[in-house]
């Protein structure tokens, strides 16, 4: 028989950063874009975002060369948005615990990846800053 693990304010901050970028990367891919577009389509996307819950903050860049090529590349100079042209923050706090997530094409893979950047633990009067790249533990306080 296996014990039941508590799940920790830390996994559900994870679990809600990802489920927030999967949601807003299916949700807007194939999304009709334009140079003159871009910005509103960035700002909905934004704003879409925020609305859910335990989102703190969203930043959206589109790509605008990527969409000025993908213009160019027929007559009719109707483009959609694609993943290489995304590159999206979003923070998701959850009770005591800040996770900063990000999707961004990634050049040498070729492919939009999605990541955690960093986890913030805050505590009264101290916070700790974990890495997901070193793993290293910094205190802010």
């Amino acid at each position: 028989m296996t014990e039941k693990e508590e799940i920790s304010d830390r996994d559900r901050a994870l679990f809600e950063a990802g489920i927030k970028l999967g949601a807003l990367y299916h949700q807007f891919i194939g999304t009709p874009v334009s140079t003159e577009t871009a910005r509103e389509l960035e700002t909905a996307i934004e704003k879409s975002v925020s609305l859910q819950p335990w989102v703190s903050a969203v930043n959206v860049k589109i790509d605008r060369e990527k969409v000025r090529k993908c213009e160019n590349g027929n007559k009719f100079k109707y483009c959609e948005l694609r993943g290489e042209m995304l590159d999206v923050e979003v923070v998701v706090g959850y009770e005591e615990v800040e996770v900063h997530a990000r999707v961004k094409y990634e050049e040498e893979m070729v492919y939009p990846l999605m990541r955690v950047e960093k986890i913030l633990l805050k505590n009264r009067n101290k916070s700790s800053i974990r890495s997901s790249a070193s793993g290293s533990i910094t205190n802010t306080a």
